[in-house]
């Protein structure tokens, strides 16, 4: 089970969401297996600047950790992602949060995301698509998602994507 988290807060929110879906599929060694649904959430670190549309999206694929990331951040360049300002505005944002059960911790890429028991934002919608999956033994998503729900703003959205 490998889970990215994809969000956006620059222009066409659903469209950027969409277009990196298409790109992200687009690979013959890429399989969407699951999609949660679309978030509205406040921005976390830089405060000055607009909400974010989020998501969660499992897929399989035959690429290994890195050569995802590669994958992810390529697409994240192709749609025109700057990163000037740290936890700033961007037309996408595309994160690896969970890679089977691999643990990873390297300058350039940790697996399970380092902040992924802390945000709302990925918690929550991860919850929708597995409920019962456990991090680190401890507790499930959906625990973490009814704790993380209550102090942070999350709202889902009814609409659906290409």
């Amino acid at each position: 089970m490998i889970f990215i988290g994809v969000g956006s807060n620059l222009g066409d929110k659903l469209k950027n969401i969409n277009r990196s879906l298409e790109l992200l599929i687009g690979r013959s060694d890429v399989v969407l297996i699951n999609r949660s649904s679309f978030y509205m959430t406040d921005p976390v670190g830089y405060l000055e600047q607009d909400w974010f549309l989020n998501m969660v999206v499992e897929i399989e694929t035959l690429l290994n950790p890195r050569e995802l990331l590669s994958y992810l951040m390529a697409i994240e360049n192709e749609m025109g992602r700057q990163r000037e300002i740290h936890w700033g505005p961007r037309i996408i944002d595309l994160d690896i949060l969970l890679y089977g059960q691999l643990e990873i911790k390297s300058p350039d890429l940790q697996i399970p995301h380092p902040r992924l028991r802390e945000r709302a934002f990925v918690i929550v919608p991860l919850a929708e698509i597995a409920p019962d999956l456990m991090l680190s033994g401890c507790k499930s998503v959906s625990d973490l998602a009814g704790e993380l729900s209550k102090s942070q703003k999350i709202r889902r959205l009814d609409f659906n994507s290409c």
